[in-house]
């Protein structure tokens, strides 16, 4: 009997002790997530502060392309997009290849230099393509995780230095390079404008320039490395004349060699699955992100970045990523996770993100499934759906995922990885689906046209006035247009440039000649929503959402976010016509887009393809 006592308390203790294990796992987002206007930057292609840190050749030797051409050098920032240059033309390179060799020179310097031009767009949270050391324009191929890329700072040859005077195992011999430091200059200033910045990492592979990977090259099976990548089998130097090196790259490409994963039940998983990374790897991905989330290491994280976007994240086991919160939040507890979980079965069905997003993974998901019906109902693009079918969308993916995660969703219309808003509704065929002129032979590389852009502002004010943050794909601003990657990677078009037209076709076919400046009237309507947002901010996190028109056969559709006795009364007309809409009249609206003025009468009247959003202080 005593016995038996003893055996029940211990289960009692063990349950209870992994209970309590269990539930520090559980955290909500942090604070400031829901008020998080995003912005994302790539800093290649954002602006070049400081052109003596330009790339060279020696910099961009080891991304997947191959060497770089003779006589390579960096683009001019105002070059016409498709024009080759002479080293891309004497290569005899498509252009497609050789873009993947361009480099602008953007740098953190740049970046620096705009944040008073952020701060006034009005957006408070700025989300950092990969800025670690690596060789090619999108940083996803790491030669070092712990440093940030050389270019991006004011000494590449002595970052480079002091990179390979260290012992990457240790943190205790890792030095801050000149781009670290003016990365951490970059926070405090940041941070000095009350706003928050995240990095981009991904833990799933590396680059084939990594340390560690170069050093399994040289040593094979016997490299202290050896465990840490997905490697099939190695060379046998008894067949001189054969190489049996293999290994698994992220989705097929050897230039991305993946870290490995242990206790999952298959090597080549994708959606949520159990499981971990190699416990080395992970110790220096844990060292890696003690290092940018409290620098100086005195338990305050302050001068640290707020949080990481963390990419392929569905191809990284659950299990690592339980791990990863905690040890986040142990050093800071308001740092934000936000993954990549994107397609379940290209290119119709996304990945319900509901496995992410319940308090033990992540805080948000890349939103990419509410740009996905949004564009199909206000661009018609396919699936083209009705009003009704739109509605339902939007309900089912918020099911399962609790309004305090679904509030910090980053939603998103473009990002480095899809076309950009205009270019996607000016080419309104499949989401991301063919929409370069790569695989498409009719698609429309020149401005959008107007219709384009009616489009883009309801979609914008449905963004805007939505549950879930906010993002903006840096230049989508601007009015820039690009197709899919790389065509949505230009430089962004500042004032201080002169650029030269867009006369050019990938494939020298006919196109309409663009010129290309910022578009100040379309920067200014960021400006007006962000503001609306902003003033009256618990209404647009807090505030319940109701479905008041749901018009399929007129494409009307209204809803109103209500916070206590507080209204916000959106409409749209999606359609080609004018149509007349009967307001609740026991209520005094207030427009405050696209105009304030004040709702006279009961009926409104919609112009085609308009929004409008009004607010009311009364009670019902």
């Amino acid at each position: 009997m005593v016995l038996m006592r003893i055996c029940v308390s211990l289960i009692l203790l063990i349950y209870f002790v992994s209970a309590a294990q269990s539930q520090t796992l559980v955290s909500d987002p942090p604070s400031w997530a829901d008020e998080a206007v995003w912005y994302q930057i790539f800093v290649e292609r954002f602006r070049n502060g400081d052109p003596s840190n330009d790339p060279t050749e020696d910099d961009i030797r080891g991304f997947w392309f191959g060497p770089p051409p003779e006589d390579w050098a960096p683009t001019p920032w105002t070059h016409d997009w498709y024009e080759q240059e002479e080293w891309a033309l004497d290569s005899d390179m498509e252009f497609y290849t050789a873009v993947q060799y361009r480099r602008y020179g953007g740098d953190l310097q740049g970046l620096i230099e705009k944040l008073d031009y952020l701060k006034e767009l009005g957006v408070n949270a700025l989300y950092l393509n990969p800025i670690n050391d690596a060789p090619s324009l999108h940083k996803f191929d790491a030669r070092h995780y712990r440093h940030v890329d050389r270019n991006f700072g004011p000494d590449p040859v002595g970052d480079r230095l002091i990179a390979e005077s260290e012992n990457p195992l240790d943190p205790n011999t890792w030095q801050w390079t000149a781009a670290d430091s003016l990365f951490l200059e970059l926070i405090q200033q940041v941070h000095a404008r009350d706003m928050h910045i995240i990095l981009d990492y991904s833990w799933n592979h590396t680059g084939i320039k990594f340390w560690a990977w170069e050093d399994i090259l040289e040593h094979q099976q016997e490299s202290d490395y050896a465990q840490w990548y997905e490697i099939n089998s190695f060379d046998d130097p008894a067949t001189a004349d054969t190489n049996e090196f293999s290994y698994d790259g992220w989705l097929g490409v050897k230039s991305l060699p993946e870290l490995a994963k242990v206790d999952i039940p298959s090597s080549h998983i994708h959606g949520a699955h159990e499981g971990n990374l190699h416990p080395d790897p992970k110790a220096h991905i844990y060292n890696v992100t003690r290092r940018w989330l409290d620098p100086n290491g005195d338990g305050d994280p302050e001068d640290g970045i707020d949080g990481f976007r963390l990419d392929v994240a569905e191809m990284v086991p659950l299990g690592f990523w339980r791990d990863y919160r905690q040890f986040v939040r142990d050093i800071n507890p308001e740092a934000y996770l936000v993954g990549e979980v994107w397609w379940d079965s290209w290119p119709h069905q996304m990945a319900d993100p509901t496995p992410w997003v319940q308090g033990d993974v992540f805080d948000a998901v890349m939103n990419y499934r509410w740009y996905m019906p949004t564009r199909s109902f206000f661009a018609q693009a396919p699936p083209h759906l009705t009003a009704t079918e739109y509605v339902a969308h939007l309900d089912s993916i918020m099911t399962g995922t609790p309004s305090r995660f679904w509030n910090v969703m980053m939603n998103l219309t473009a990002s480095h990885d899809t076309p950009r808003i205009s270019t996607s509704i000016y080419n309104p065929s499949l989401y991301k689906y063919h929409q370069n002129p790569r695989e498409n032979s009719d698609f429309k590389v020149n401005r959008p046209d107007m219709r384009t852009r009616s489009i883009h502002k309801m979609i914008l004010v449905q963004q805007f006035t939505w549950p879930g943050a906010p993002h903006i794909w840096n230049g989508d601003e601007m009015g820039m247009w690009g197709g899919d990657d790389p065509d949505t990677r230009k430089p962004l078009l500042w004032d201080d440039y002169a650029f030269e037209d867009e006369t050019t076709h990938p494939f020298e076919l006919p196109r309409l000649s663009d010129p290309i400046s910022a578009d100040i009237e379309l920067i200014q309507l960021y400006k007006s929503l962000i503001q609306i947002r902003k003033q009256n901010k618990e209404l647009f996190i807090d505030g319940e959402t109701n479905w008041i028109i749901v018009d399929d056969a007129r494409r009307l559709l209204s809803y109103e976010r209500r916070l206590r006795d507080r209204v916000a009364l959106v409409i749209f007309n999606a359609s080609d016509k004018e149509h007349t809409i009967n307001i609740l009249p026991q209520r005094q609206y207030q427009q405050v887009y696209p105009s304030k003025s004040t709702l006279e009468d009961s009926v409104l009247v919609m112009d085609p393809m308009s929004a409008r959003i009004f607010f009311s202080e009364n009670q019902p």
